[in-house]
C-alpha cells in the first residue's frame, strides 16, 4: 500500500515524499480512509506509530476542498495536553500542508499571548492549541468556533491524566454540534470511553498496538545499582558505550536538575527539562538535544510527553516511574516507526517492587545486566508472574487524581503568567507541565490534594497512641 492509495492530493502527497516517506503506517492506512470520509474516529496508538500523520494528512485534504476561514474564524481545532506537543503537530501541519493556501496557527501559554491574538484575528483554517490558553484566548473573544468543521483530540489519555476535563467540557460547549470529531489515545480505557460518549457519533475504531505492549524493537535491560552509585554508573555506560541522544528520565524536577548537573561536571554536555523551566529554555534545550548540541537530556514524565526525535536510540529510567504504564510511554520514545533502540533501567532496593510492577504490566522478565566493579549487595530476583495485568491480587488500582506527575502539573500551574491575576480558583494548568520540555503535565485540578492532606494531617496529633516511657 502506498500513501497515493489512499486518496490524497498530489499537493499533500508531494510533501509526504519530501519527507522521505512512501509507505502508510498501520494506523495511517486504518484512519486516513476513515477521516476522509467524513466519518468520526477513534484510534488508540501508542506513541512512535505515525498516528500524528493520521489525522493531519486527511485534514489537510478536506479543509483544502472547502472556503478558506474567514476573519476571526478556526475551521480545524486540534487539542493537545502540553506545549511540546503541540509545537510537534503544529510543526506536522506546516510540513504536509506547505504547498496548499491553508493557514495555520498553533497557541499555548508560557508566551505572550498578544502575537496569538493577532494571528487569530485573521482567521486560521487549522489551531493547534492547549486547552489553558485556548480558554484564556476565548475569554478575550477573539475567535470563534461557528465555522468548526472537524476537532481533534490527541492523546485523549494524557488530557484526562493531566486534569483537563473540566476544560475540554467548557471547551466542547462552545463548539457548533454539527462537526467531524477525531480522539486518539495511547489506550481505551474505560475513562476515555466515557468521554467519548458525549464526543463522537458512531465512531470508527481504530486499534493498532496492544495494551501496554512495548515495541519489539527496543532492547530493554534493568541493572541493579546502589542508589548513590546510579549518577557514576550512568556515566560509566554512556562513556563506555559512547551514546549520545540519550533521554534520561527521573522522577522529579530538582532530580533532573542535580543529575544534568552531575553529567556536565563528569564531562557530558547534558541539558535538563521540566516544569520549573521557562518556555524559551525548555524550547533551547530540546533544539540543542535534538542537533547533537546536548548529548543527554533528563526529564520528567510530564516534560517528556510530546518529544519527538527522530531515530532517538537510547532512553534511561535514571528512577522507574511510580506508575506502571508510564514505563511503557517512557521506552515509546525509542524504538519507533521500526527503528531499534534500547531502554536501561537502573534499579536500587527500594526499586525492586516497582520493577516487578512493570513486568507483570508488559508480561515479561527485562534482562538483567551488571557492570564489573558497580556490584551493588542486592540483587534483582524475577517477579511471580502468575498475578497479571502488573499487580498483585489485592492490589487496588492507582486513582489517576492522586498521580504524582498530576501533584507535579499542579505545582508548575502556578507559575503561569497569564494566571496570576486570577483567583485560585479559576486558574488553569496549561501545557506548563512537562512534555518534552513543553507544557506538560497540566493538572487535574481534582488531582490537586496537597492542601488536603496537610490539613488533615496537621488535625491529628502524632503522640495520640504513644506509650510513656517507663521509668528505670
Amino acid at each position: 500500500m502506498s500513501f497515493a492509495s489512499l486518496g490524497l492530493s498530489a499537493a499533500i502527497l508531494k510533501a509526504v515524499e519530501k519527507q522521505g516517506y512512501d509507505t502508510p503506517s498501520a494506523i495511517q492506512a486504518q484512519a486516513i480512509p476513515a477521516v476522509l470520509e467524513g466519518k468520526d474516529v477513534m484510534a488508540a496508538a501508542q506513541t512512535g506509530t505515525g498516528k500524528t500523520a493520521g489525522f493531519t494528512l486527511p485534514l489537510l485534504e478536506l479543509l483544502s476542498k472547502g472556503q478558506r476561514a474567514k476573519r476571526g474564524q478556526v475551521r480545524a481545532l486540534v487539542l493537545t495536553p502540553t506545549r511540546e506537543l503541540a509545537a510537534q503537530v503544529a510543526e506536522s501541519v506546516a510540513t504536509y500542508g506547505a504547498n496548499l493556501p491553508l493557514k495555520s496557527a498553533v497557541v499555548f501559554g508560557g508566551v505572550s499571548i498578544n502575537p496569538q491574538i493577532s494571528t487569530l484575528r485573521n482567521g486560521v483554517d487549522v489551531l493547534v492549541a492547549t486547552p489553558g490558553r485556548l480558554l484564556d484566548l476565548c475569554q478575550q473573544k477573539v475567535l470563534s468556533f461557528s465555522q468548526l468543521e472537524v476537532l481533534i483530540l490527541d492523546e485523549a489519555d494524557r488530557m484526562l491524566d493531566m486534569g483537563f476535563i473540566r476544560d475540554i467540557k467548557k471547551i466542547l460547549a462552545m463548539l457548533p454540534k454539527q462537526r467531524q470529531n477525531l480522539m486518539f489515545s495511547a489506550t481505551f480505557s474505560d475513562e476515555i470511553r466515557e468521554l467519548a460518549k458525549g464526543l463522537v457519533n458512531n465512531p470508527v475504531e481504530i486499534s493498532v498496538t496492544p495494551r501496554n505492549a512495548t515495541a519489539n524493537t527496543v532492547d530493554q535491560a534493568v541493572y541493579a545499582v546502589e542508589q548513590s552509585r546510579k549518577t557514576s554508573i550512568l556515566s560509566k555506560l554512556i562513556k563506555t558505550n559512547d551514546w549520545h541522544q540519550v533521554l534520561v528520565f527521573s522522577r522529579t524536577k530538582h532530580g533532573a536538575n542535580r543529575l544534568a548537573k552531575n553529567l556536565e561536571a563528569d564531562g557530558i554536555k547534558a541539558v535538563a527539562i521540566h516544569g520549573n523551566k521557562s518556555q524559551s529554555a525548555r524550547t533551547k534545550a530540546l533544539a540543542d538535544f535534538k542537533a547533537g548540541s546536548a548529548q543527554v537530556m533528563v526529564a520528567t514524565d510530564i516534560a517528556a510527553r510530546g518529544i519527538d526525535i527522530d531515530q532517538l536510540p537510547f532512553v534511561v529510567n535514571f528512577d522507574l516511574p511510580n506508575v506502571p504504564e508510564d514505563y511503557v510511554h517512557r521506552i515509546g520514545r525509542t524504538g519507533r516507526a521500526g527503528a531499534s533502540g534500547q531502554a536501561v533501567s537502573l534499579v536500587s532496593s527500594e526499586e525492586i517492587k516497582l520493577l516487578h510492577d512493570i513486568e507483570r504490566l508488559i508480561k515479561r522478565v527485562i534482562e538483567r545486566k551488571g557492570i564489573e566493579g558497580y556490584e551493588p549487595a542486592h540483587t534483582l530476583p524475577e517477579p511471580n508472574m502468575k498475578h497479571g495485568g502488573g499487580h498483585s491480587p489485592n492490589h487496588k488500582k492507582p486513582n489517576p487524581n492522586r498521580r504524582k506527575h498530576a501533584s507535579e502539573a499542579s505545582n508548575e500551574r502556578s507559575a503561569r503568567p497569564e494566571s496570576r491575576n486570577r483567583s485560585r480558583q479559576n486558574s488553569r494548568s496549561d501545557s506548563n507541565a512537562d512534555s518534552s520540555g513543553a507544557a506538560q503535565k497540566p493538572q487535574r485540578r481534582r488531582n490537586n490534594n496537597t492542601t488536603a492532606n496537610s490539613s488533615s494531617s496537621a488535625s491529628v496529633d502524632p503522640y495520640a497512641n504513644a506509650r510513656p516511657k517507663a521509668r528505670s
